[in-house]
């Protein structure tokens, strides 16, 4: 009887947590993934303090406050941010079990990521165009290495969130599939954590500066 008690006890718990953390197995998989994005925020870490010290290095070539385009990063950071809330509303929809909401809020921000990913290629191409290569100096390195790194980041995001998306269509709200929702959009906050620190560390700093 008082096994029994018991079993009861530990199911009504179970069904108390989210979906995604209704099995030990998931639970153990989003850890680890907290553990990924610690070791990915030392590399940007890195990233971050290399520009820092070569930001002013830039060997008689275009500066940052030459080389920034307001309106343009302006727009990244407005589009990248509007992902981020509808990544999050595809986790609320989630956790409410509407699988048709989730799969509507990643389509969105998958475009908005696409079109970040475009605004970014845009700007590169223009600095190239104008003779501002990675090779031209150290700040340029600095820059497009950190800022690409990011934009590689992005990119990975929209291929995976794509996937998750028709993992989702195909198989519904699972405890599985619900992890990799809760996953991909939890990668893509702290792609929008990362932006935050470059709008104020490269772009906000060196149009002022």
């Amino acid at each position: 009887m008082a096994v029994s008690e018991t079993h009861l006890k530990q199911g009504a718990a179970m069904s108390e947590l989210p979906l995604e953390y209704q099995t030990p197995n998931d639970s153990v998989k989003i850890l680890g993934f907290w553990i990924f994005l610690a070791t990915d925020m030392l590399l940007f870490g890195c990233l971050f303090a290399t520009y820092l010290v070569l930001r002013t290095h830039t060997d008689g070539g275009p500066t940052a406050h030459q080389l920034f385009d307001v309106p343009g990063f302006t727009s990244e950071t407005f589009i990248l941010l509007t992902s981020s809330f509808t990544g999050g509303l595809a986790t609320l929809s989630m956790r409410n079990g509407n699988k048709r909401a989730v799969i509507s809020w990643m389509i969105v921000t998958i475009l908005l990521g696409l079109s970040f990913i475009g605004f970014e290629a845009h700007e590169f191409a223009t600095d190239v165009l104008a003779g501002a290569t990675m090779q031209r100096s150290a700040f340029l390195s600095a820059f497009f290495t950190l800022v690409g790194t990011h934009g590689t980041h992005v990119s990975i995001g929209i291929v995976w969130m794509l996937l998750t998306m028709i993992n989702v269509a195909r198989r519904g709200l699972t405890p599985a599939t619900s992890r990799k929702v809760f996953i991909v959009n939890l990668y893509w906050h702290f792609l929008d954590v990362v932006w935050v620190f470059i709008f104020t560390i490269v772009y906000l700093s060196g149009v002022v500066m």
